[in-house]
C-alpha cells in the first residue's frame, strides 16, 4: 500500500509570484515529496496568461493537479462562514485553501499572511509562503540566494509584494 503524499494547496498569489518571477515550472521541483494541488476556485482567480502557463506546467509535471473544492458538508459550511459578508471577509481562494487543509491535514501555499496566519494558527495548519518556497529551493541547490533576491525584485517590480528578506537569516516555516 502506497503512503498518501501530503498535499500543498496553492493559492493564486504564490502561483502569480512564481509566474511573474519566471520560475513557475520550478515550483513542483522544490518539494517533490509533496503533491501540489490547485483548487478549482483558485483556478478561477488566475489571469488567462498565468492560467495557460500553469496548464502547461500541469501537463508536463504530474506533481501538480487540479481538484474540485467540496460542495457539501462541513468543509462547505466553513468556507461559506469565512467568505460570508458577516464573517471574516477572506478571499475565496485563501478561504478554500485553508478549509481544505484544515479538514485534510495538508499544507497551505499562500503569501497572504495577514489573511491566513490567525486561521492557520487557530487550527494548527502548516503554511508556506513564496519566500519559504524560495528558501527550500536555495537549500536544495535549485537556485542561488542571488537568484532568489532577483526573483523577489522582479516580482515586486511587476506589482506583487513578497517581502524582501535576507536568506542568510531567514527563518522558514518548517514542514
Amino acid at each position: 500500500m502506497t503512503k498518501k503524499k501530503t498535499k500543498v494547496i496553492l493559492d493564486a498569489d504564490v502561483i502569480n509570484h512564481f509566474f511573474r518571477g519566471g520560475l513557475l515550472y520550478m515550483l513542483p521541483k522544490i518539494l517533490p515529496e509533496f503533491q501540489f494541488v490547485v483548487l478549482d476556485i483558485v483556478i478561477n482567480e488566475l489571469p488567462d496568461l498565468v492560467l495557460s502557463s500553469l496548464e502547461a506546467v500541469i501537463a508536463k509535471e504530474k506533481s501538480i493537479i487540479v481538484e474540485k473544492f467540496s460542495e457539501f458538508g462541513e468543509e462547505k459550511r466553513e468556507y461559506l462562514r469565512l467568505t460570508a459578508t458577516s464573517g471574516l471577509h477572506l478571499g475565496r481562494g485563501e478561504s478554500a485553501c485553508m478549509v481544505y487543509c484544515r479538514f485534510h491535514n495538508d499544507v497551505v501555499g499562500s503569501s497572504n499572511t495577514k489573511d491566513i496566519i490567525d486561521y492557520c494558527t487557530k487550527y494548527n495548519i502548516t503554511y508556506l509562503t513564496t519566500n519559504d518556497f524560495l528558501y527550500y529551493a536555495i537549500q536544495k541547490g535549485l537556485i542561488s540566494k542571488k537568484e532568489a533576491e532577483r526573483f523577489i525584485q522582479k516580482v515586486r517590480s511587476m506589482g506583487s509584494f513578497p517581502p524582501v528578506v535576507d536568506f542568510d537569516k531567514y527563518v522558514c516555516n518548517k514542514i
